[in-house]
C-alpha cells in the first residue's frame, strides 16, 4: 500500500498529464509542502547550504530556507518582473543546493519561457544544483505560449511543483503535488511521510474526480475572467497615474504610488481609509519595498482600482 504517496489514481492522472511515470509522483499538503520537500531535500542531498531566489519573491520560501537552517540569497528580477538568466548564473555557486523559480510569477505576474527555463536547468546542473520550478498559476498565463514547464526538459536536476487550489479555486483542501527525479524520490517520501504522514483521502479524491470530469472550457473562462480583472484594474490605475506592472499570468498587479511606500503601516492604512487590501511590497524583498501587490481574485477589481484612484488623486 503506497497510499501514503497520494492515492494512486490521483498520481496516475497526474502523471499521464505531466506525461512523467507515475513513481515520480508525490501528492501533498498543497504545494507549499512540495516546495518545503523540494527544498529541504536538495540542502540533504547536495553539498551546498544556500538556496537562490528572485527579488521580489513569495515569503514563504525564504521563511522555509531559513526554518531549513540555510541562507537565502536573492537575484533582483527585472523592472518588468522577468528574470536574466546571466543574473542567476552570476550568483549560483558550489554553494547553491536549490534555485527556486515561480512562474507565473507571484508577485510580479512575470512569465519564464522556454529559453529562460532552458538556461535555469543549465544552471543548476553546473552547479550540481536542483531547480525548483513551482507552477502553480500554469492555467492562469495570458499570452499564448508564453509559458513553458520545467517539465519539458529532460533533466535529473529538477522538481517541477503545482497544486489545485489555484486553478480549481479549492486552497482549503490542501491537494499539491511534486514531480521528482528518481534518485531523490526516495529522500522525498521519507520525508513527506514524516512530515505528515499521509494527506486527506476525501480531498484527493474529490480532485481526482474533477480532474476527470472539468472540461477544458472551464479553465478558459477562469483566466478570461482574471485576464478581464487585470485590465479592468490596470486601466484604472493608468488613468490615476500610478505605475504598475502588467502581469503576462497569474492574478497579480503590483503598483507604485508616489510618496506612499509599501510598508506594511501604509497597507493597514489602506483599507481603514481608501477600504482596499493589498500586501506590502516590502514583504516580498528590497526590490519593491516602494510597491504594493493587489489580488485580482474579486469580482469588485476595478471598483477597487477606482477607489485607489480617488484615494491618491
Amino acid at each position: 500500500m503506497d497510499d501514503y504517496e497520494g492515492l494512486r489514481p490521483l498520481r496516475a492522472e497526474i502523471a499521464a498529464r505531466r506525461g512523467v511515470d507515475v513513481d515520480r509522483v508525490v501528492v501533498t499538503n498543497g504545494a507549499g509542502e512540495a516546495n518545503y520537500l523540494a527544498t529541504g531535500c536538495a540542502l540533504a542531498a547536495l553539498d551546498g547550504e544556500e538556496v537562490l531566489f528572485t527579488d521580489p519573491v513569495y515569503p514563504y520560501y525564504q521563511g522555509r530556507t531559513r526554518m531549513l537552517g540555510a541562507t537565502p540569497r536573492f537575484v533582483p528580477a527585472e523592472s518588468d518582473g522577468t528574470l536574466d538568466p546571466d543574473a542567476v548564473r552570476d550568483a549560483a555557486t558550489d554553494d547553491t543546493a536549490a534555485i527556486v523559480v515561480n512562474s507565473p510569477n507571484n508577485p510580479t505576474g512575470a512569465v519564464y519561457g522556454r529559453d529562460v527555463k532552458r538556461e535555469l536547468i543549465a544552471i543548476a546542473e553546473r552547479n550540481d544544483a536542483l531547480l525548483v520550478s513551482d507552477e502553480v498559476y500554469d492555467h492562469f498565463v495570458f499570452d499564448e505560449g508564453a509559458f513553458a514547464s520545467a517539465l519539458e526538459f529532460d533533466s535529473e536536476a529538477v522538481v517541477v511543483t503545482n497544486s489545485f487550489s489555484k486553478s480549481m479555486a479549492i486552497t482549503g483542501f490542501r491537494v499539491g503535488y511534486a514531480v521528482v527525479p528518481g534518485w531523490l524520490m526516495d529522500a522525498v517520501r521519507t520525508r513527506h511521510m514524516l512530515v505528515n504522514v499521509a494527506g486527506s483521502r476525501p480531498a484527493q479524491q474529490a480532485v481526482l474526480r474533477a480532474l476527470r470530469e472539468t472540461p477544458a472550457a472551464y479553465y478558459e473562462a477562469n483566466r478570461e475572467l482574471v485576464a478581464d480583472r487585470v485590465d479592468a484594474f490596470t486601466s484604472a490605475l493608468e488613468t490615476a497615474g500610478a505605475e504598475f506592472t502588467r502581469p503576462s499570468g497569474g492574478f497579480y498587479v503590483m503598483a507604485r504610488f508616489d510618496g506612499y511606500p509599501g510598508t506594511l503601516a501604509n497597507a493597514r492604512r489602506l483599507i481603514d481609509e481608501a477600504g482596499v487590501a493589498g500586501m506590502p511590497g516590502e514583504t516580498f524583498g528590497t526590490s519593491r519595498e516602494a510597491w504594493l501587490r493587489f489580488a485580482m481574485v474579486t469580482p469588485r477589481a476595478e471598483e477597487a482600482a477606482d477607489r485607489l484612484a480617488r484615494y491618491f488623486a
